[in-house]
């Protein structure tokens, strides 16, 4: 079956002399994934040969370093800067092209951004020596377990580049195209955003030279022509090459614009570029900011800036930045951009664009941008997915052996119902049985803070309900019902218990845990709670546009305290994921919400830049976040606390709610295991993992008991 649902996100395209069968192309994305040595071993041969197979038309491997290890950004980064790193590139070509899908490389140079080759003791590569920053937020963010990657590290120097350092890089850039021709990529994306080394030339925020390469956008731009003179003649007139630009420079006094961008465009477009891709870059210092650009959190960010450039040329453009999939197809219809290229979307399920063609979008495993992908990276490690496990994995991928199996999995949260669903695709026989009157365990209250788990609720629902599991809704798993069912294993995934912490005042009326919370929340059908959610927003926004910020918050809170019995001043104890989410919530429904615990950093448990957007966005929308908090006690009226100084601190509480106290439950699994029974337990049974941890113990328990 073929998909009519997206004839132009699925029509064949062009970009110079490759010809390409959908308008879907994998985003240059950095993912530590090669050998520590650069090498591309089968770590992202197979990573990238699962996109191949899932239908992508390009794929564009990420920040293949032409001057490594010089301009190196990250760990386990991509080399093509010698002749020795051939043989993976060739063999990755191969792999990918087994698949009819079109590989292209793209050349890098981190120039200011290379903090990683300044480890090994090699200076930062500028145009000018950069002004020291002018304050910022980023490091605040940092867990201390977190802050303990950057010991050792010192200030990097800096290389100014003279003109026998400018004919360098151009050379470079020039040898790293002709190997990757050579080892049969179909084109080359050079990188010339991000604040990378070309990006650093153009912008004159970090330009400032007098000479030929600096002042007018002329001189800025001469670098990148330079480079893509030298490409093209390495390459010949036939290989397709293209340039990615920044649209704007966001909370860059000074940065690029998008009239820059524009003029850049055209003049790429004349130096002989097949195509833009478009992007954006950001203040790297300024917390938030790092998902307001190339990775933005609020979608379509990027296509206004995708469109101006395309009106500027007559060359095709590649659009990205958090589009959906119907977004893409109608954005492309109506000449917005001519391709789409997809990260995180692509990083949840490699095979979306075989499930559109096939008219499944349905089944499309849905990112919820936690940003777990590159928060990995910015904490030392290699690419990873909260809710595609085998991400990075897929060179150790196994084969299924064991006879088909009886399973039991007792809970029907996201461990559960992921353990099912996989039990199921492999041939096994599930029972999922759940003590509540619906699936989806605490994942149905992260759904209602954060509305992307909302998608990953439905699409588990909806493959447990395809794969015609035996579900037991209101059901307790005894050893007795166990037998009857005659299963071979159990897995037990009924996550964590909620206690109430020993706090003074615990026990008066107006004290909540997180447990009472959930059963609030829940006390009616979650169709008809998303009913009233969706309902109250509407006209909060209706009369938020009539009248004001004010009248639209009093109306939500007004109308949430008939279905959400919780007053206007709430103080939530607890500064990790559960609260701060929770605190993101009220706050979005009309609450003046304070945030109290002893922890001297907030946010364990969210992704590093998801915890950065999530902090600064409660804290601009008057939000109190009291770090580091002692001798907490609740009072009638008020929550009290110490603070670091040890100044007597209070905030006023209609309502107190403790999100804390949460810790893995295995009394379930070692009385089934007492009772006889083969048991692995999982998810937040085990330790609180949230849902990263939930779906990869799903994934390792179904592995275990397969192979």
């Amino acid at each position: 079956m073929t998909s009519n649902r997206y004839p132009h996100l699925l029509s064949p395209g062009r970009i110079g002399t490759m010809e390409l069968k959908n308008r879907i192309a994998v985003t240059a994305m950095g993912m530590s994934l090669s050998e520590e040595d650069g090498t591309v071993g089968e770590r992202l041969i197979a990573y990238h040969e699962e996109q191949a197979r899932g239908g992508s038309g390009l794929i564009i491997i990420g920040v293949a370093g032409v001057a490594w290890p010089v301009g190196a950004v990250a760990w386990q980064q991509t080399a093509i800067s010698d002749d020795k790193f051939l043989p993976g590139l060739t063999e990755l070509c191969t792999r990918v092209h087994q698949h009819g899908a079109k590989i292209a490389a793209q050349l890098h140079h981190g120039g200011l951004v290379a903090g990683y080759s300044a480890r090994w003791g090699h200076p930062l590569w500028a145009p000018a020596m950069p002004k020291p920053p002018a304050g910022g937020d980023f490091m605040d963010y940092f867990l201390p377990e977190e802050m303990a990657g950057f010991t050792g590290m010192t200030m990097p120097t800096i290389k100014v580049l003279e003109q026998d350092d400018i004919d360098q890089v151009v050379r470079q850039f020039a040898e790293g195209a002709a190997r990757a021709k050579q080892a049969g990529f179909d084109g080359i994306e050079i990188h010339s955003g991000h604040g990378y080394l070309l990006s650093s030339f153009i912008s004159p925020k970090t330009n400032t030279r007098t000479d030929k390469y600096g002042g007018s956008l002329e001189n800025r731009m001469r670098l990148l022509l330079e480079v893509l003179a030298a490409c093209r003649a390495a390459t010949g007139p036939d290989f397709p090459i293209w340039v990615k630009l920044d649209s704007r420079e966001v909370g860059k006094d000074g940065g690029i614009t998008i009239e820059d961008a524009k003029q850049s465009a055209r003049m790429v477009e004349a130096a002989g570029a097949d195509a833009i891709t478009v992007t954006a870059y950001h203040d790297t210092m300024q917390a938030k900011l790092h998902s307001e650009s190339n990775i933005p959190h609020i979608e379509d960010t990027n296509l206004p800036a995708t469109a101006e450039i395309k009106s500027a040329v007559s060359i095709p453009v590649i659009g990205s930045g958090r589009i959906e999939a119907e977004t893409a197809d109608r954005t492309i219809g109506k000449g917005g951009t001519d391709f789409v290229a997809m990260g995180r979307k692509l990083l949840a399920d490699p095979h979306l664009p075989n499930k559109l063609l096939a008219g499944m979008p349905d089944k499309v495993r849905p990112c919820i941008y936690c940003y777990t992908c590159v928060s990995a990276i910015y904490t030392g490690t290699h690419s990873r997915c909260a809710v595609n496990s085998e991400l990075g994995w897929e060179f150790e991928r196994k084969t299924a052996t064991a006879a088909p199996k009886h399973v039991a999995v007792i809970g029907g949260g996201p461990g559960g119902m992921e353990s099912a669903r996989r039990l199921a695709a492999l041939g096994h026989k599930v029972t999922l049985i759940e003590a509540s009157e619906r699936l989806g365990g605490t994942l149905r209250f992260a759904a209602l803070a954060y509305e992307p788990n909302e998608r990953l609720l439905g699409w588990l629902r909806g493959e447990v309900a395809e794969a015609g599991i035996d579900v037991r809704l209101n059901t307790s798993a005894t050893p007795d019902l166990l037998r009857e069912l005659g299963v071979d294993e159990v897995i037990v995934a009924t996550g964590a218990v909620r206690g109430m912490p020993d706090i003074p005042g615990n026990d008066l009326d107006h004290v909540f845990s997180g447990d009472d919370m959930r059963k609030m929340m829940f006390g009616e059908s979650s169709d008809a709670l998303k009913r009233k959610t969706g309902l109250f927003t509407r006209l909060a926004t209706k009369v938020g546009a009539a009248t004001g910020a004010t009248a639209n918050l009093d109306l939500v809170r007004k109308a949430t305290h008939a279905w959400m019995p919780i007053g206007d001043k709430v103080v939530i104890i607890g500064g990790e994921l559960v609260g701060v989410e929770l605190a993101e919530f009220l706050m979005e429904r009309g609450r003046r919400v304070t945030v109290v615990d002893d922890s001297p950093r907030f946010g364990k448990g969210l992704t590093l830049v998801r915890r950065m957007r999530l902090l600064s966005e409660l804290k601009e929308h008057g939000v109190t976040l009291a770090t580091g908090a002692q001798d907490i006690a609740i009072g009638k009226q008020a929550v009290t606390w110490t603070d670091g100084t040890g100044a007597a601190q209070s905030a006023p509480a209609d309502t107190v709610i403790v999100a804390k106290g949460a810790e893995g439950d295995l009394s379930l699994a070692d009385s089934l295991k007492a009772a006889g029974f083969t048991v692995h337990a999982i998810g937040d049974a085990g330790g609180v993992g949230y849902i990263e941890g939930a779906m990869r113990g799903a994934a390792e328990v179904v592995s275990a008991i397969t192979a």
